[in-house]
């Protein structure tokens, strides 16, 4: 199946990253990422901005209200849902300055995952971290080049992973008091369609992944077979969710780096479509 798109936003983005709708805020929102902006849809299609910091990789709600930014090498709380309430660091997790952060998401128990990578892409640099209550990091995925993509079944039993540079989607099983383990691939994206980003899982358990290079966003079912293709007219296809008051439409976001905008004058816009099939609510932090 085939599903077509149509944009939401215009170009407002370098690099549109991590779209997620929470009812709480009131709609969309998502990062510029490397201008270090946070991004909100308002109902009547204007895009606000707010600047956190020098870099701006995942935004995603507080189950006690506010959202957690994570920014360069630390993490921004804001303790109120207003896309311009103040934002607090819970201080620098590393020095290295070639290291950065790189998309994440939450667990189903509320702990917050952030994945990094070297500016420079050198492989295995990176590391896949889990917040401690005190907003400290931890290792749980060691070694890894681009960390991206992160997202549960609906029963949470099974957490799905891609590390980009290995261009496989992977799955771990879940528990609460072990977390993840038992890593193993789920889906191989063939390198002439893309390299998996940004994923998101619905309602029935089908992951979409989109596919940076790739112009698409790929659903599959839970036995790692291609189900539907999302078609975008842009090549760099960064991160999808669900959203809308049923949680029945797709958002994705996309990429204006390394394109010629004259080319792809929609490089940087955030589009939807109808994904015939309905997701759900974000999984929110307990930071």
């Amino acid at each position: 199946m085939t599903i077509a798109v149509e944009p939401v936003t215009g170009p407002v983005a370098e690099h549109a990253e991590g779209p997620v709708w929470c009812a709480r805020w009131g709609g969309l929102r998502w990062v510029d990422m490397l201008a270090g902006d946070v991004l909100h849809l308002d109902a009547d299609g204007t895009v606000r901005r707010r600047h956190a910091g020098k870099v701006a990789a995942v935004v995603r709600p507080r189950t006690a209200g506010g959202y957690v930014v994570a920014a360069e090498r630390e993490l921004l709380l804001a303790d109120a849902d207003d896309l311009d309430a103040p934002l607090r660091s819970l201080g620098e997790q590393w020095s290295d300055p070639g290291i950065r952060m790189n998309e994440g998401g939450c667990d189903p128990d509320g702990r917050f995952y952030i994945g990094t990578m070297a500016y420079d892409e050198t492989p295995g640099a990176g590391d896949l971290y889990v917040a401690e209550p005190d907003g400290s990091l931890r290792v749980v995925v060691p070694g890894v080049t681009i960390s991206n993509g992160f997202g549960f079944s609906p029963d949470g039993s099974l957490a799905y992973y891609a590390d980009t540079s290995t261009g496989r989607v992977d799955v771990f099983d879940y528990e609460p008091g072990r977390g993840l383990w038992e890593r193993r691939p789920f889906v191989s994206v063939d390198p002439e369609r893309g390299a998996p980003d940004g994923l998101t899982v619905d309602a029935e358990g089908g992951v979409w992944v989109a596919l940076w290079g790739g112009g698409a966003v790929h659903r599959y079912g839970q036995d790692g077979t291609l189900e539907a293709v999302v078609e975008l007219p842009v090549v760099n296809v960064t991160a999808v969710t669900f959203g809308g008051d049923g949680l029945d439409r797709l958002f994705v976001t996309s990429s204006a780096r390394g394109v010629d905008r004259a080319e792809q004058p929609a490089a940087g816009s955030v589009f939807t479509a109808d994904p015939g099939v309905l997701g759900r609510p974000v999984l929110e932090t307990t930071l």
